[in-house]
């Protein structure tokens, strides 16, 4: 059936409806915006963790003649993992504000990544995965080093450690599951 055959008011109903759908259409599209702010509350996070490394690093520096070589590897352990979290929230913020909201205009004497605008949300999660596998680690370690000997009454299963053990390797199987599903499921539907 054709329009000019249509009575007026359902031409009128018809042409109001797509004004109506085109609206939310637009609105849907506006609201990835709200994801900005998100960003930007992230990028304050990223300068607190500037704040708490520089001061990290000026108590190392003040106290290194006083201080164990165990104390300093864990303090450089604290600072690796520092930088480890500032590193991921810096990709999540760059790659998931160009997915997400809009690409970045990088024209001129800015510079990219050149990582940039190659990681969809797939990616970004098992990137996500691995530096939780990565911190994980270092807590790890960092517990093993200043672990106090057990008691041998305590059983395994109950001991602090073993349990940091065992979610570790949760961690770990479930970077490998997500990379694998990733593999699987959108390896063919990527150029690189």
């Amino acid at each position: 059936m054709h329009s000019q055959h249509l009575p007026p008011n359902l031409k009128i109903l018809i042409i109001t409806m797509k004004q109506v759908e085109a609206l939310i259409e637009r609105i849907i599209l506006l609201s990835r915006w709200l994801l900005a702010p998100l960003y930007l509350a992230l990028i304050a996070v990223l300068v607190l963790f500037t704040v708490k490394a520089v001061q990290e690093a000026a108590h190392l520096f003040q106290a290194i003649l006083s201080i164990s070589e165990t104390d300093l590897i864990l303090s450089v352990l604290a600072m690796i993992d520092m930088v480890l979290v500032a590193n991921l929230l810096v990709m999540v913020i760059l790659s998931s504000y160009e997915t997400f909201v809009s690409a970045l205009d990088t024209t001129g004497d800015q510079e990219k990544p050149s990582w940039l605008g190659k990681i969809d949300a797939a990616t970004i999660k098992i990137k996500l995965a691995v530096a939780i596998v990565a911190i994980s680690s270092i807590h790890l370690l960092r517990a093993f080093m200043t672990a106090q000997p057990q008691n041998g009454d305590i059983p395994s299963w109950n001991n602090h450690l073993f349990w940091l053990v065992v979610i570790h390797l949760t961690f770990v199987v479930s970077a490998l599951v997500m990379a694998f599903i990733d593999r699987i499921a959108f390896a063919q539907h990527r150029s690189h």
